[in-house]
């Protein structure tokens, strides 16, 4: 694998560490299935510029968690043409990123980059158990004749059948989705967005208390006030203070293997909404190793 240099990868990391690193970033613009707003394919080169912007210095853990941690970001390079084909280029990548004891973090592209993403931790653990924030359900078996859509990336995941999913922030879904979630409750969990001033965070140690498990964020989970650059925006959504409580106590009761963030369609020259998913990212590895002893 080839690697930026620690200046031009997330972070902007001015110097190369002592240690070697625990995570390797992963850009995968994927963009093949997009449905109404383009512009995902430009989200993995707009989160690690906007990175460069980020305080190492962690004020809530008190620390400057990369310099623990240890982070490469991979050379950009070309994807697959094919959605199928690229899954299964994504597959590969993580596969060798895993083989090695590392925690792959991927930044999409579109939503449908998770089953290909995930697919080597199915392989290599007996359950896993996939932590999702989203504004849609992504159930659908299919969307505009695609299987492998963005619409359908949380059905396609379920095809592994040792992988649960737990859902927060779902506002809108066809009935199509919500028949085979009322059909398949056992695997399913949602937690659902008009619900999120009564969520009972307690119920976490039931689905996540040390499992294994894969977070993936599409950042349509966030409210449009706060994240309008994403494909499909939705009203009614989650706020900072709402998610990162959930990521930090997963982080404490489970084992968090791996992650990606998705569907950002940058909007030019307006950055804070990069920053707000480099930072995102940066306490998502911060929080999984902080509490992983």
């Amino acid at each position: 694998m080839k690697y930026l240099s620690p200046k031009k990868g997330f972070l902007g990391i001015d110097a190369e560490l002592s240690r070697s690193p625990q995570v390797i970033v992963v850009p995968f613009g994927l963009e093949k299935t997009v449905s109404y707003g383009g512009g995902t394919k430009n989200g993995p080169k707009e989160i690690i510029k906007a990175s460069h912007q980020v305080e190492l210095f962690d004020e809530e853990l008190n620390k400057e968690p990369y310099k623990e941690i240890g982070i490469k970001t991979l050379k950009p390079f070309s994807i697959k043409n094919k959605i199928k084909s690229a899954l299964d280029q994504l597959s590969k990548i993580n596969e060798d990123i895993l083989s090695t004891g590392k925690f792959p973090l991927v930044f999409g592209g579109e939503h449908s980059i998770t089953p290909g993403s995930i697919k080597p931790f199915t392989e290599k653990y007996d359950e896993i158990t996939l932590l999702h924030f989203d504004a849609h359900a992504d159930l659908r078996e299919s969307y505009q004749g695609e299987k492998f859509s963005h619409a359908s990336a949380i059905k396609r995941c379920l095809d592994y059948k040792n992988l649960k999913v737990v859902s927060f922030g779902i506002r809108n879904l066809s009935k199509e989705e919500m028949d085979f979630y009322n059909n398949n409750r056992d695997r399913i969990e949602i937690f659902w967005g008009k619900d999120k001033q009564t969520w009972d965070l307690s119920l976490l140690d039931k689905f996540f208390k040390k499992r294994n498990v894969y977070i993936t964020f599409d950042v349509d989970g966030f409210d449009a006030s706060i994240m309008p650059a994403t494909g499909t925006p939705e009203p009614g959504g989650m706020l900072w203070e709402d998610v990162l409580p959930i990521i930090k106590k997963v982080c404490q009761i489970s084992n968090v293997v791996g992650a990606d963030i998705n569907e950002l369609a940058p909007i030019k020259n307006f950055n804070s909404y990069n920053f707000l998913i480099a930072k995102l990212a940066y306490k998502i590895i911060s929080y999984s190793f902080e509490f992983k002893n």
